[in-house]
């Protein structure tokens, strides 16, 4: 047990920068107070809005005691720009992705197989913060992963390479990447066999290299020093949290809408009845970013996708924050469409496949059906009305999409804790655990956790 007397977590994103305090009662974290303020890139100090932000929770929860615990997660400098390298498309370098979303990573090239002149120029334009290596089983396939090694060395970029391919070749890439001069990290295979994925490893590494990066962001250095336990990239403590709500209380689906992106995370094995259609593995904690759906920047392309132009003609309303009823429509219009392509975009599809022996139904992707929860975090789907109605839509139970049944239970992190308690699971994953039982308890005593068997009219 932590002898502080209180927990303060700083989110520090893209334009807002978020404080909680917490105080830890019966190994459960108790929320007292929330802050928030511009995130201060501009003025080249995120320092500025982080003591703005934490001014703004002391006037509700007075002064924070000197004996504090911090934690800090970030999305303000980016993602790091990765470049990854496999083998063959639907094994390595696919887990690679897999790994990377979570990890603080923004992918900007895949490759599979031997690399050629053009691939290499691409890496080269890109400049890359940190470099992937995979490919082949262990034992399996040496020459390309060896050969793609040599023409990455060759390129004299300066960023980290990582390794997460054939085990029997790491003496000979590191060689390789050691006589060129570049820092080489190694990660576990992330396909070290046939139909077996192995990404939390390299996640893991990926997360280091985030940490080294994010501190050279405007006065990130000195916000760095407030913390024992590095700084969180924002979408890995959301899916740490998602993690460790599943370990509690089952299968999970969570959605952050914001004004630029639609984040989905899901953790579950799926079920029994479609594992066998599946064609390729997934892992059990998975997060997609849906970079065109977002509710404020990128409304137009929502509207684009959904062809309606009643709703394009509502553009005019749209506001950052909505204070408007006609803008408060708009935004919860555009806010169902972000969850109903994400959710569409996360989960596995089912289709027909003709062979020599008759049809068959194959399943690619995430199979949904056997998720428990489906959670609202953000601010779309808190801050404006009629969130549970958006979440309800898509439990539909198994379609063309491999869907939430309609019996999962619907939560909304009206408070936007989510990210915070992920970021303190770096210390207290048991806490964060009974936390979440016990939000999730006080929610359904005050009816506010509820299937909702009854489905909101569907979005045109």
């Amino acid at each position: 047990m932590s002898r502080v007397s209180c927990f303060l977590t700083l989110e520090v994103g893209s334009t807002i920068t978020k404080a909680n305090a917490f105080t830890l009662e019966a190994d459960c974290f108790v929320h007292r107070a929330q802050g928030f303020a511009p995130t201060s890139i501009t003025v080249g100090d995120v320092g500025v809005g982080v003591e703005q932000a934490i001014a703004d929770l002391e006037a509700t929860f007075g002064p924070l005691p000197a004996e504090r615990e911090t934690f800090i997660n970030s999305s303000a400098a980016g993602g790091l720009r990765m470049t990854v390298h496999g083998l063959t498309y639907n094994m390595t370098a696919r887990a690679a992705r897999e790994a990377a979303l979570g990890a603080g990573a923004i992918i900007k090239q895949v490759t599979a197989g031997a690399l050629g002149s053009y691939d290499l120029d691409e890496t080269r334009e890109i400049h890359p913060n940190i470099i992937l290596l995979a490919g082949g089983v262990d034992y399996g396939e040496k020459t390309i992963v060896l050969q793609n090694a040599e023409k990455l060395a060759a390129l004299g970029l300066s960023a980290p390479v990582v390794y997460a391919g054939n085990i029997a070749i790491r003496k000979h890439i590191q060689q390789i990447f050691a006589a060129a001069g570049i820092e080489l990290l190694l990660a576990d295979n992330v396909f070290p066999d046939v139909d077996v994925l192995n990404v939390e490893p390299l996640r893991r590494v990926i997360h280091e290299v985030f940490n080294k990066h994010i501190i050279h962001a405007p006065g990130m250095m000195r916000l760095g020093e407030l913390t024992h336990w590095g700084i969180l990239p924002t979408p890995g403590a959301v899916l740490r949290g998602a993690e460790l709500f599943a370990e509690a209380l089952g299968d999970c689906l969570v959605f952050d809408v914001g004004g630029a992106t639609t984040d989905v995370h899901s953790v579950t094995d799926g079920s029994l009845e479609w594992a066998p259609r599946l064609t390729e593995p997934e892992p059990r904690a998975k997060r997609t970013v849906e970079g065109d759906l977002g509710v404020y920047v990128n409304a137009h392309n929502i509207v684009e996708l959904q062809h309606d132009p009643e709703w394009s003609a509502r553009l005019a309303d749209l506001e950052a924050i909505p204070t408007t009823e006609r803008a408060k429509e708009l935004t919860r219009w555009l806010c169902a469409q972000a969850v109903e392509l994400g959710a569409r975009r996360h989960a596995g599809v089912v289709s027909d496949l003709y062979t020599p022996t008759g049809k068959k139904q194959i399943v690619r992707g995430k199979d949904l059906t056997a998720v428990k929860w489906v959670i609202g975090t953000g601010g779309a789907l808190t801050r404006v009305e009629g969130g549970e109605a958006i979440l309800s839509r898509i439990r539909t139970g198994p379609g063309k999409y491999l869907l939430p049944h309609p019996e999962a239970r619907l939560l909304m992190d009206r408070d936007y804790r989510f990210s915070a308690l992920g970021t303190l699971a770096q210390a207290y994953p048991e806490e964060v655990k009974v936390t979440f039982r016990n939000w999730v308890a006080h929610e359904m005593a005050e009816g506010r956790s509820q299937s909702l068997l009854q489905h909101a009219p569907r979005a045109r």
